[in-house]
């Protein structure tokens, strides 16, 4: 049955039920839809936009379980429709279907689960399929079948598609290639391997895993003592290692930007929590790579919009970069680093552009160095999956993924469409995390769901030994799945391990306190057979030998000739050369990212040390993302990104040392504990071989790639290959260019010292070097591009012993505190890095003199791209580079003219840094006009540089912590599922002095935890229930519709001697329940930003007079401050003297005030001030390294922020 409810904007809420529902459950339906029933409706006669019937959204899932949770019994499905106007322009058919009515027919699909196929002729299934096999590998399976004498069934003949495809396989990375009808002497795959075996370094884990292992400091973990109940935290040392990886997610993000990029970057965190036999992920990078976008005035390099295939490129910036966003802010995981690129170039022979686009999500963790190898499992182990059902999602997903796109019917393509969880991969890893967290992990080997599904994941984890799964345990979202669809479908967010079974039962006991689904689906049996069998039916969908599965077809042969590119010389003259930068500063790949980095959350865990955003206006220039590997302050990962796809075009090779070279210049500014030697790189390979030239060009970047990374004494331990990056119309082909992106990891031993691209106004002066050894040259340059060219001569590293030098060098440097800013040169070359250099805080000028460099093309010396530096430092470092015989150029001094003035030779210029700067920035407002609409785009571009951050610190503040009474007092964290801010804000609640429990939602429901010997408790931060249908309305449910939850809250409100505070969705969660002004009749409520999107700022917030416990002695001070949420708005209906403003944020307008609160409410409090609300994170602003700014001359452990916990510890010591 479904039942409809209406709310006042007219959105209907569908709800299918098994049952009737009754009184009850419908009054607590209308409290958790503010929606009203449709009392005896069946249908409704309009038309409506909603959800594509066959795929139940993952925000119904969310709906349905906090139903559950609300004691409503029988709901299968919810879903919400608008009334749909006709305008195909505002729908994704990809995602939603018009709907002529609302009947009780929209949620029934007419098909039935097909039966166990036999296939007699493979080579049609193939092709009906689009499965992606070649002759060989039909030949294989014909072969196969006749030495079972039986025919193969569509499960087995499709698994074997999938685990053996292009995507899964690596086919070509491994094959051997012919080039000039010359055998080359090695596969690609042997030639990045080699840069392990040669420069080992730091390696633990290589090739064995989806991430590799590097050796990491002693870190501290503080973690619950137990998982499987609420439970104190705990202080430990470990070993550590840090994990590095990064994956691709082109076609299903070319087909479906949103979803496509949001699993994409779900994928890698699996891929992270997979790693030996379990560890944590920690930060996120993300790579953007499409067509020029055609948005405000197109420039004279855009040429004449495509027919796109499926999205255009504006609409896959947004929304590839929304999806990627979301799944980190929700997920609970800050991204910290990022690039985009725009290319397209149209001549009479070739076309080439991102039309696939690429989307690269990357990142860093940590692990534990005895955990980092996975064990060999034993008869009867068991094989359990953690995470979600089975949905019709991404079927056939890898070799689809492995073919161009275009290439099959809509249908096929239509499968690759992605559906995004991340509360539901939380869960699951929040279950890993507690296993890594414990003495002794007991999980023998993991291993992430994702192409090939099921298939992939369960016949690796059982390679070694073999198993059997039993269909019918695993968990089904859609009744009409076939077997094959049940096993081979690529819903997302599952982890499938092997435990033993007397350790399945401590799983099972995590995995539900953490309310992450988990199921025992198989068990290993050593018989080297890959079985997959219904009990219920008896039908054996698979019954394979494992080797057999895998298969044993030829090595794929590529045969290629060397076709040398051809692009004419760039021409541009002198007197242009404002009108080039103008042009230049507007390109995606220079302008400003803030579009971007606004709304990704750049402050969870509390362990950021180093984002995008720097100085006091806070603009996204920091190439460079520093994560700390605990709260102590001192050890951390650094990581990078680079990439030189258009210089490639020009030479393959110097496009993959230029690559390299850029990640390691944008690396360098953070101090590595053993300088170069410490870093690892990712290569991630975007090509579109099988055309010609292309195969011989790929082999030759590789090549270089290997021995550039050899030559420098580092590694290449991980990567991935994307080898069909071609998009075919109707009338024409057009090739993405053959792209290598790097990304850099290693130890920095400093997360308090890395050197930011903000120049000081001291006297310090101004240094270039060169890292290339290479003559200057704009060809494969930004500004190359917006003149429609690529050019006929590119930079190049011709010198690596010297790059290496000036690299070790510069990091001397920066450890001995003689470096006090500094930037790469990189897209847009010399003239961009010193303008970007001024850009972060007002008034910042240069007095520029490039004569001693010898140049008299000036155009080409400002816009070349060659690899090298720039930074202000120390006098003394002028001997330091003598002696080690490295050329340096000192350019000039920093000033406060707000004007940067160049000079060379006769060629003068003087730029006004504002005007340049709204240039740069403009871009970025045009982009922000799509998802913040144009009233609070324009506000953003209006107010960025009238905002600087300016703080007043208490005056008798030493920055150290006080000495307390040991005396501890019990707190409380309280999360539900989907909260992320649990430990952070744990750790400086004990930092100050409080014995903290970790308690989860279930502890509370169950009655395991009742807070009776809890005096403090903090709701902290994140996504409970993905924020559906409200936040904080799912976890406010919890406590509402559950007696021991809601009494256990209750009963400690009533006590006078006790402190909360709700941070962020915590206050959201106060104010849902009402637990500020219980006698308010109108009650205050959380609403959406203003602007409709997550907002992430470091922004600053003045303590009001106040007479909060936590507060009342911070009046009249100033303080940074994180912020990171959706849903912010203060909606405050009372007059505001009515209310206890406890905190407004430092200006009143956006961005500063991220939300638009009533009054620039930040903070507020209870009558008698024991009780608070506040939406930004103090817990992720407690030590001055989570600052991204923070005075200079101070020299503090603590930040001010900290003397609220000090204050609520000295309140409770008195009054307990």
């Amino acid at each position: 049955m479904v039942f409809f409810f209406k709310d006042n904007q007219n959105l209907i809420f569908a709800v299918n039920s098994n049952r009737n529902l009754d009184e009850i459950d419908i009054t607590k339906l209308e409290w958790l839809f503010n929606a009203s029933y449709l009392n005896g409706v069946k249908k409704i006669k309009k038309s409506f936009l909603g959800p594509r019937k066959t795929m139940v959204t993952p925000w119904s899932t969310n709906a349905v379980e906090i139903t559950q949770n609300m004691l409503v019994i029988g709901i299968k499905r919810i879903e919400l429709y608008t009334r749909f106007e006709n305008n195909k322009d505002l729908y994704d058919p990809m995602l939603n279907e018009v709907y002529k009515e609302l009947n009780q027919r929209i949620f029934k699909v007419s098909v039935t689960p097909s039966p166990i196929k036999e296939i007699s002729d493979i080579s049609s299934y193939n092709k009906i399929e689009g499965l992606a096999l070649n002759e060989d590998e039909i030949n294989y399976l014909v072969e196969l079948s006749e030495k079972l004498n039986r025919k193969l069934t569509d499960s087995e003949v499709f698994g074997f598609s999938q685990v053996n495809s292009e995507h899964c396989r690596h086919k070509i990375f491994n094959g051997i290639f012919f080039i000039d009808g010359k055998k080359m002497k090695l596969s690609l795959f042997e030639m990045i391997k080699n840069t392990s075996k040669l420069n080992k370094n730091e390696i633990i884990s290589a090739y064995k895993d989806n991430v590799a292992f590097i050796k990491g400091p002693i870190v501290e973990e503080f973690s619950p003592i137990n998982p499987t109940n609420a439970s104190f935290f705990k202080k430990r040392k470990f070993k550590s290692v840090v994990s590095l990886k990064a994956e691709t997610h082109n076609f299903p993000t070319t087909v479906e930007p949103f979803n496509g990029a949001a699993t994409g970057s779900g994928g890698e965190i699996r891929d992270r929590l997979a790693g030996g036999k379990g560890s944590v992920p920690l930060a996120g990078t993300a790579v953007y790579m499409t067509p020029y976008p055609r948005i405000g005035n197109n420039k004279n390099w855009i040429g004449i919009e495509r027919n796109w295939l499926y999205q255009s490129p504006t609409d896959i910036l947004i929304k590839a970069s929304n999806g990627a966003s979301d799944f980190g802010n929700k997920f609970g995981q800050p991204l910290i680093a990022g690039s985009v690129l725009t290319f397209e170039y149209d001549s009479d022979n070739i076309k080439l552009g991102y039309d696939k686009v690429i989307m690269l999500a990357g990142g860093i963790g940590y692990g534990k160095e005895k955990q980092s190898i996975k064990e060999i499992p034993k008869k009867n182990d068991v094989i359990a999956i953690l995470g979600g059902d089975n949905y019709r999602i991404g079927m056939g997903g890898a070799s689809v993924s492995s073919t161009e796109t275009g290439k099959y019917s809509s249908g096929i393509e239509l499968n690759a469409v992605q559906r995004s969880n991340p509360e539901m991969q939380k869960r699951v890893a929040n279950t890993i995390r507690a296993f890594v967290e414990l003495d002794e992990n007991p999980i023998v080997s993991i291993h992430d769901h994702g192409a090939g599904g099921h298939l992939n994941c369960l016949s690796e984890l059982v390679e070694e030994t073999g198993g059997i799964i039993n269909i019918d345990e695993l968990p089904v979202g859609d009744d009409t799945l076939s077997f094959k669809e049940i096993i081979g479908n690529e819903s997302q967010e599952r982890m499938g391990l092997i435990i033993s079974e007397e350790n399945y039962l401590n799983l099972k006991k995590i995995a539900e306190r953490e309310k992450s689904p988990c199921y025992k689906v198989g068990e290993i049996t050593k018989d080297k057979r890959f079985i997959i069998k219904s009990n219920s039916t008896k039908e054996t969908p698979i019954n394979l030998e494992l080797s057999d599965f895998f298969g044993n077809s030829p090595k794929t042969i590529m045969k290629d000739l060397t076709i040398k590119s051809k692009f004419p010389k760039i021409e541009y003259n002198f007197s242009l050369f404002e009108k080039y930068l103008k042009d230049v500063l507007v390109l995606e790949s220079v302008a400003c990212k803030d579009w971007l980095t606004n709304k990704v959350d750049r402050c969870v865990t509390g362990k950021v040390a180093k984002q995008q955003c720097v100085g006091p206006l806070q603009l996204p220039l920091n190439n460079c993302g520093v994560m700390a590997l605990d709260y102590q302050g001192r050890n951390g990962v650094a990581t990078s990104i680079g990439h030189a796809p258009v210089v490639a075009l020009i030479n393959p090779s110097a496009g993959s040392r230029v690559a390299i070279s850029k990640a390691l210049t944008n690396i360098i500014w953070a101090p590595l504990s053993k300088s170069i030697k410490s870093v690892s790189l990712s290569a991630n390979w975007m090509w579109p071989c099988n055309n010609p030239g292309e195969d011989s060009r790929l082999y030759e970047a590789v090549k270089a790639c290997s021995n550039f990374a050899i030559d420098l004494g580092i590694n290449i331990p991980t990567g991935k290959d994307s080898l069909s990056m071609k998009q075919k119309y109707k009338d024409m082909e057009v090739l993405s260019p053959g792209t290598v992106i790097i990304s850099a990891t290693a130890n920095c031993d400093n997360i308090s010292n890395v050197i930011e691209p903000v120049f000081k106004n001291t006297s310090d002066s101004i240094y270039y070097i060169d890292m290339s050894k290479s003559s200057y040259s704009v060809g494969g340059s930004a500004f190359g591009q917006t003149l429609s060219q690529i050019g006929d001569n590119c930079p190049d590293v011709k010198d690596t012993k010297y790059f290496k030098k000036v690299f070790d060098v510069v990091q001397k440097f920066i450890k001995d505190n003689l470096i006090v800013s500094g930037h790469d040169i990189s897209s847009g070359g010399m003239i961009t890095t010193l303008l970007e250099l001024c850009f972060s805080e007002n008034d910042l000028g240069a007095n520029i003199d490039l004569s001693s460099l010898l140049s008299t093309d000036t155009t080409e010396l400002l816009f070349c791209e060659n690899p090298g530096i720039i930074f202000q430092g120390k006098k003394t470092v002028e001997e330091k580079l003598y002696k080690n015989d490295i050329a340096f150029y000192d350019l000039g001094k920093v000033n406060k003219s707000g004007l940067l003035t160049i000079k060379n030779n006769t060629h003068k210029l003087k730029l006004s840094v504002n005007e340049y700067r709204d240039q740069w920035f403009h871009k970025s407002f045009l982009m922000d006009t799509q998802q913040s609409g144009n009233k609070k785009a324009k506000e953003r571009f209006d107010n960025f540089k009238k905002q600087p951050l300016v703080f007043k610190f208490p005056k008798q503040f030493s920055g150290q912590l006080t000495n307390s009474e040991n005396k501890k007092i019990n707190a409380a964290v309280i999360r539900d599922k989907g909260s992320n801010s649990e430990r952070e804000m744990a750790y400086v609640m004990d930092l100050v002095g409080f014995n903290v429990k970790d308690v989860h939602m279930s502890d509370l429901i169950s009655g395991r935890e009742n807070l009776e010997n809890i005096d403090f408790i903090v709701a902290v931060g994140g996504f409970s229930n993905s924020d559906v249908l409200g936040s904080a309305k799912g976890w406010a449910g919890s406590f509402i519709y559950n007696e021991k939850a809601k009494n256990s809250l209750m009963r400690f409100y009533s006590r006078e001697n006790t402190l909360s505070l709700g941070v962020c969705n915590g206050c959201q969660l106060f104010l849902e329940l009402g637990l500020l002004h219980p006698d308010h009749k109108q009650k205050p409520s959380m609403a959406h930003n203003d602007s409709n999107k997550f907002e992430c700022i470091f922004t600053s917030v003045e303590i009001k007079k106040n007479k909060t416990v936590m507060f009342e002695n911070m009046t009249g001070l100033k303080l940074g401050i994180w912020s990171a949420h959706g849903e912010g708005k203060f909606n405050l209906p009372l007059k505001e003297n009515k209310y206890h403003i406890v905190g407004k944020y430092g200006y009143d307008d956006y961005p500063a005030n991220p939300n638009g609160s009533d009054y620039n409410t930040a903070i507020i409090s209870n009558d008698d001030g024991r009780h608070v609300a506040m939406m930004p994170h103090l817990e992720r602003s407690t030590f001055p390294w989570n600052w991204p700014y923070y005075p200079s001359n101070r020299n503090d452990f603590i930040s001010p922020w900290v003397i609220a916990f000090e204050n609520a510890k000295k309140w409770l010591l008195n009054n307990t």
